[in-house]
Formats: structure tokens, C-alpha cells, sequence
């Protein structure tokens, strides 16, 4: 059934025939390490976009800078003197990004927060789609990357081998070609903010809470400006946090290993038990002793590795350490202060 609009009469009652749009805001949450030659470049794209999807929107941008150490921070504070819309969040040192993420989330207030990078890997033309779905119901938006233009092919086949590991050892799965680029409702946004763990996979934490999801895709580029503070062992790390902090699965896997393998050396044992007792005894096999012992030290060593894997997890959790501490605040229009 259509439901067609109506025109009032001119007898209607003037307080219900003109109800006046709402402006819901918008916090741009970005992340910030070192990132003295992007800032300005992110600025003069970025806002002309926010300024064409007014005055239905209000945007709000609230950078959080993650112990950098060049002027990154002098540069947004001149930024923010000059506009009224840009706030700042100084982390005491480097974190990580996603301590530095869930900092944004705590202290943004906008309706919906959209994280994305200042590199301009994260094209703000696809707000616009985001702000629609959103407004046809979805409390999440992601934004899925169809092309990776400004990734190298190693990077590219890391991405896609870490996905397809990941949901297969997840118990929830996380949508491939996603990053942190999306758009969060409040009620999301005030739903992440109430879990505690330390050990943190954003892309995970997302798919976790659950709510009404759409997406949009588009095309990713290469960063407009700087290079990325990205280096292979901090891919690496925030690999191996999102699958321990998401799945117990590896413990899972290596019970059943030890179960397969418990009952192979059950049938070996059986086996050499009653040769000996029929055909005697054999002269003893240096080569087989050796490489047994190697397989099963291998193996035991490995398992270890994953328990210490949890183990170093737990350790950090039981500390109740907090995320992130933040040295300074420069709060905009809806942000907290």
C-alpha cells in the first residue's frame, strides 16, 4: 500500500500544517598520528562537502590526536581559532588508533558519528549516501571499499587473507572490504561506549552490537598528502588482537587437535604393543624416536603460543588500566566538554 502525501486546506490549523526540520548533527571523528601535511588538505575538501548537505545536517569535527610529535596539534588549534566547528582531543601519548578511535566516540555528541582517517583515503563525497541511509532507517552505515587503489598488492592480499581468516574463526563475522569508515547512530555509539575490554578490534566491536545495517561503496584512493603510519608489524598486532579479543576458536582448534592426536598415539601404542608381544621385540628406530618427539614438542610449543596468547590478554583486562588518557580538550559545538 503507497501512502501519498495530502495538501492541508487552508482552514488547517497553522501549528500542524508547518512543522519545521529538525537539523540533526553529525560528528566527524579523526583520528590524528603525525599528521602535520594532511590536515590542511582534509579541511579544504572536506568542508565544502559538509557545507552542501546543509542546513538539514550540522557538522561538528573532532580530531584526536594521538601523541604526535611534529605540529599537528598547533595546526588544528589555529584551525579551530579560525572556526567554530572543529574540536580537539590530546591523548597524554601514543596509544594506537584504536584507543585513539574509541577517545572520539566517548567525547562526540553528535545524532550520528562517522569515523574516517585525514588522509582522504576515506573520500568524504560518500557522507552524503551514508546521511540517506541513515535517514531511511539504518543505525549503521558502512562503507565498503570496492578498488584498494592506494594499497601495494601486499597490502591488498594481506587484507583479504586477514578477512576471510577472521570470519572463519569469529563468531561474529565482520563484513570484508570495511574499515573504520561508517556511520554510527547515537544509540550505537552509546552502546560501544559501555564495553570495557582493553584488548580492542573496532571492526569487530561494530559488527558486534548488532542494530540495523546498510552500506554504501565506493572507490579507495591514495592518500592526498604524508604517509602512512601503518607499518606491517602494527598490521600484524592489530591482526592478532582481532582474532583473540573476538573468537576462542585457536583454544578450540587445538582440543580437537589434541584429541586426534591422543588417539593416533592410543592406536600406535596398540600397535606396538601387541607386535611385540607376537613378533618380539625390534631393534629400535633412532630416526622415528626423533622425529616424534620433534612433532609432538613442535605442536606443544605452538599451543602454548595461543594460550599465552589469551593469557597476555587477560593479564591486560584484569589490570582495569584505562584505554586511553587525554592530556588536553578543545571542544567544538556537540562535542562533550
Amino acid at each position: 500500500m503507497s501512502i501519498k502525501s495530502k495538501i492541508l486546506p487552508q482552514t488547517a490549523d497553522p501549528v500542524t500544517a508547518a512543522v519545521p526540520t529538525m537539523t540533526r548533527r553529525v560528528t566527524l571523528v579523526v583520528p590524528v598520528y603525525n599528521e602535520e601535511e594532511s590536515i590542511a588538505a582534509f579541511l579544504a575538501h572536506t568542508s565544502p562537502i559538509l557545507q552542501s548537505l546543509g542546513p538539514r545536517f550540522a557538522f561538528d569535527i573532532l580530531f584526536v590526536n594521538d601523541g604526535s610529535r611534529d605540529k599537528t596539534e598547533r595546526i588544528i588549534l589555529a584551525a579551530a581559532a579560525e572556526r567554530g566547528d572543529i574540536g580537539l582531543i590530546n591523548l597524554s601519548r601514543n596509544f594506537g588508533k584504536e584507543a585513539a578511535l574509541v577517545a572520539g566516540l566517548n567525547h562526540a555528541r553528535g545524532d550520528a558519528v562517522i569515523p574516517l582517517d585525514v588522509d582522504l583515503q576515506d573520500p568524504p563525497e560518500v557522507i552524503g549516501a551514508m546521511l540517506e541511509k541513515w535517514e531511511e532507517g539504518a543505525r549503521i552505515v558502512n562503507a565498503r571499499r570496492a578498488r584498494r587503489d592506494g594499497d601495494n598488492i601486499v597490502k591488498s592480499v594481506t587484507a583479504r587473507a586477514f578477512y576471510r581468516i577472521f570470519n572463519a574463526l569469529a563468531e561474529r563475522p565482520i563484513p570484508r572490504g570495511v574499515g573504520d569508515f561508517r556511520l554510527l547512530d547515537r544509540e550505537v555509539v552509546q552502546a560501544i561506549c559501555q564495553l570495557g575490554e582493553r584488548s580492542r578490534c573496532n571492526k569487530a566491536v561494530f559488527s558486534w552490537v548488532g542494530f540495523e545495517t546498510d552500506e554504501v561503496t565506493y572507490d579507495r584512493p591514495a592518500r592526498a598528502a604524508g604517509s602512512s603510519q601503518w607499518s606491517y608489524w602494527k598490521l600484524w598486532r592489530l591482526a592478532l588482537d582481532g582474532i583473540f579479543a573476538s573468537s576462542t576458536m585457536p583454544l578450540r582448534i587445538w582440543t580437537y587437535i589434541g584429541m586426534a592426536m591422543a588417539l593416533v598415539s592410543l592406536l600406535y601404542s596398540t600397535f606396538l604393543i601387541v607386535r611385540t608381544l607376537f613378533f618380539g621385540i625390534d631393534v629400535p628406530g633412532y630416526a622415528s624416536t626423533a622425529v616424534l618427539i620433534l612433532i609432538f614438542g613442535g605442536l606443544n610449543m605452538f599451543a602454548l603460543g595461543i594460550i599465552g596468547e589469551y593469557v597476555g590478554r587477560i593479564y591486560t583486562e584484569v589490570r582495569q588500566r584505562p584505554l586511553y588518557i587525554v592530556r588536553s580538550q578543545h571542544p567544538a559545538a556537540g562535542t562533550d566538554d
